[in-house]
């Protein structure tokens, strides 16, 4: 589950602090584990003494609530390293159908290139005119074509060029293969087997077929290779054999972070004809691809207010978060909300006491290391006066953890506020 950031305002005081530790305490207490409290400032030196009396860090720093692309549910698919051979990375394609593009790795899992099926295609069409090709790895050719060496100089050859040519039965003298520059394709023909191993082809790829054991033994130059696959196959595998770095989109490519922000990314996006871009993470290492339908309907942060309901007090990109629950004992100000929304508003003198009363409706007791630094804000609050040091954790549980400030008298003189704990009983 994505966080629900539980935050008070800006420049933050000790109530604002506390109240969101308070609160997403309770929270998580009854179950709902997602509730981080957060902070959108620097701490006073007041609140930094508190929480370090009673042994806790100040809640994480948030900057702003605007939507990143770590909020999208962006693709992930595997990200292919250059090495793997076309005919594998046409399979991972083939399993991610519902995405355009698959990203492309070097040997440290950054961006090398972007590979679609329109870039197979294109590599496909292009070996029908040129039948050539250059470095291919014997292990990615004896992947492709499920094949192995059955000679044994076969095994020092490292890579294998040449046009690739299949050789129809015939008796004829002149060959449709040139010497060590050509790649053969032969089925049942030991005697077209015997040319080739004569003219020291590169690679002589033997098809659904038994090479006799004088032509196996012959020393030679030439990889013969044996293969389950028939003729055409074989043919077609050969070119699928090389690899995929060699046939990736390499240029023009747009990338974006996690940490980038969605107004941006869509702008860029709106300007671009790619359908799939891809996403790095803060070593510029691949985490997946994003694709124009991500954009439609984002994933918005979730938050909840404490100790303030003004859009100015709060944290820079709240219009794009979605707002769960505001709890606070200030003035209505400004926030709006696209939904109805659960509001507690009190007035109190304090957030924490509205924080405190939720946990005595639903039968709680803050944790006593917790309930140390909620306390001497109820002191304060109440009594106008400096708080008197706070008891030790490790000692007894406070007794005023539980204390709340009663309701603010409506004389324009006076201001009635009193404190009572769980265990006394209220005066008229």
């Amino acid at each position: 589950m994505e966080p629900i950031y539980v935050t008070g305002h800006r420049n933050p005081d000790t109530d604002s602090i506390v109240s969101a530790m308070a609160y997403a305490a309770l929270r998580n207490a009854l179950g709902d584990r997602e509730f981080v409290p957060a902070r959108l400032g620097h701490i006073s030196d007041e609140t930094r003494l508190v929480l370090g009396r009673f042994g806790f860090e100040p809640p994480i720093r948030i900057q702003t609530m605007r939507t990143q692309v770590r909020d999208l549910d962006y693709d992930t698919p595997p990200a292919l390293s250059g090495a793997v051979t076309v005919s594998r990375a046409w399979t991972a394609l083939q399993n991610n159908r519902s995405i355009p593009a698959i990203p492309v790795t070097n040997d440290n899992g950054e961006l090398y290139g972007m590979l679609s099926p329109s870039e197979i295609a294109s590599y496909d069409m292009r070996t029908l005119s040129d039948s050539r090709v250059d470095r291919i790895p014997v292990f990615n050719l004896l992947s492709v074509l499920d094949g192995k060496i059955i000679n044994e100089d076969g095994y020092l050859a490292d890579t294998i060029s040449g046009e690739v040519s299949i050789a129809l039965p015939q008796d004829n003298e002149n060959l449709l293969f040139r010497g060590p520059d050509a790649i053969v394709i032969i089925g049942e023909q030991p005697e077209m087997a015997r040319r080739a191993l004569e003219q020291q082809v590169s690679c002589l790829i033997v098809c659904q077929a038994e090479l006799p054991e004088e032509l196996r033994q012959q020393q030679t130059n030439t990889c013969i290779i044996a293969t389950p696959f028939d003729a055409y196959k074989a043919a077609r595998m050969v070119y699928y054999a090389i690899e995929v770095a060699r046939v990736c989109r390499t240029e023009d490519l747009e990338a974006f972070h996690l940490t980038d922000y969605l107004d941006d990314v869509r702008e860029i996006v709106l300007k671009s004809r790619h359908r799939s871009y891809p996403i790095l993470d803060e070593n510029d290492k691949v985490v997946g691809t994003l694709s124009r339908y991500h954009l439609i309907k984002p994933r918005r942060k979730r938050v909840v207010l404490v100790d303030h309901n003004e859009a100015a007090q709060s944290v820079p990109g709240l219009e794009q978060a979605e707002i769960l629950e505001i709890i606070d004992h200030h003035r209505l100000a400004d926030i709006q909300t696209g939904g109805p929304i659960y509001f507690r508003n009190e007035p109190v003198g304090s957030t924490a006491t509205i924080i405190s009363e939720m946990y005595q409706e639903r039968g709680l007791m803050p944790p006593a290391k917790l309930a140390g630094p909620v306390s001497p804000i109820f002191r304060s609050r109440s009594s106008g006066r400096p708080s008197s040091p706070p008891p030790s954790p490790t000692t007894s549980r406070p007794t005023c953890c539980c204390l709340r400030i009663s309701r603010i008298s409506t004389s324009p003189t006076t201001i009635s506020v009193s404190a009572r704990s769980p265990a006394s009983t209220p005066t008229a």
